[in-house]
């Protein structure tokens, strides 16, 4: 058995690696020795990755710029990876996250949401999931939100999505696990992302989120990364159908 945080040799396809909490989980795993695809549409962030990536593990870093709203082309992509073998790890983490009341979204906007966060899933799941069988080895790792726990507000059709994605985990866990794959999710709490700009007030939320949280501290890539490369390690072979909340104690189950 490798150490739980050797990764070594092992491919990890990874959604939404470029943004948010996605950028350092991302160096984390380069720094464990996996061989990271990175799966962003935004130009910016892939740039910043890649910069921010040491030149002693840039050749295990690629950097894919794809609108995962465009089924087609995100097959080919997927199909054009898996043509060097399989990928053990994947990591659906794309999403986006409109911010108004119910009522003010149209039909189409909430599809689109739908789109990003649980089809683009859906695509690489079935994608990757005949090499993950094959090998008899697989990690699945969706990651849903905090917002599950029903503490805000006009995000309907971003919690609707990460209410998919956890129960998909729970289906996918027992579906899968036959096959020696793990399927598990990481509910994040609330990190200073770019995701909390839709708040009018970043010092009153930040204070917002101290008051809830039992640790006294934000919550920061690292913490994230962490709980990640357990998930996806050796050591949490048997842990499978599990959300993981990483947010400081807010939530407690």
């Amino acid at each position: 058995m490798t150490a739980p945080g050797d990764m070594s040799g092992r491919r990890v396809l990874y959604s939404g690696a470029a943004g948010g909490l996605g950028h350092g989980t991302t160096l984390a795993l380069l720094r464990a020795g996996a061989e990271v695809y990175s799966i962003d549409h935004d130009h910016s962030k892939n740039e910043c990755l890649r910069a921010d990536t040491p030149a002693e593990l840039a050749d295990r870093l690629h950097l894919i710029e794809q609108d995962l709203t465009d089924t087609p082309a995100l097959r080919a992509t997927l199909q054009e990876i898996l043509r060097s073998g399989a990928v053990d790890v994947l990591i659906n983490n794309a999403a986006i996250y409109p911010s108004k009341p119910f009522d003010d979204y149209t039909l189409d906007e909430q599809r689109q949401v739908q789109a990003v966060n649980v089809d683009a899933a859906l695509v690489c799941t079935a994608e990757l999931l005949p090499g993950m069988r094959n090998q008899g080895w697989g990690r699945i790792v969706n990651v849903t939100s905090i917002t599950l726990t029903g503490g805000w507000e006009n995000l309907s059709p971003y919690v609707q999505s990460k209410g998919a994605l956890l129960g998909l985990t729970r289906a996918w866990a027992r579906e899968f696990g036959k096959w020696g794959i793990t399927v598990n999710a990481i509910a994040p709490g609330a990190f200073p992302t770019d995701a909390e700009k839709i708040h009018p007030d970043p010092e009153a939320y930040a204070r917002f989120v101290l008051e809830h949280q039992a640790v006294k501290r934000r919550g920061t890539p690292d913490d994230f990364a962490a709980a990640t490369l357990f998930l996806i390690s050796e050591s949490a072979g048997f842990i499978t159908g599990h959300s993981m909340a990483v947010d400081g104690g807010w939530s407690m189950n």
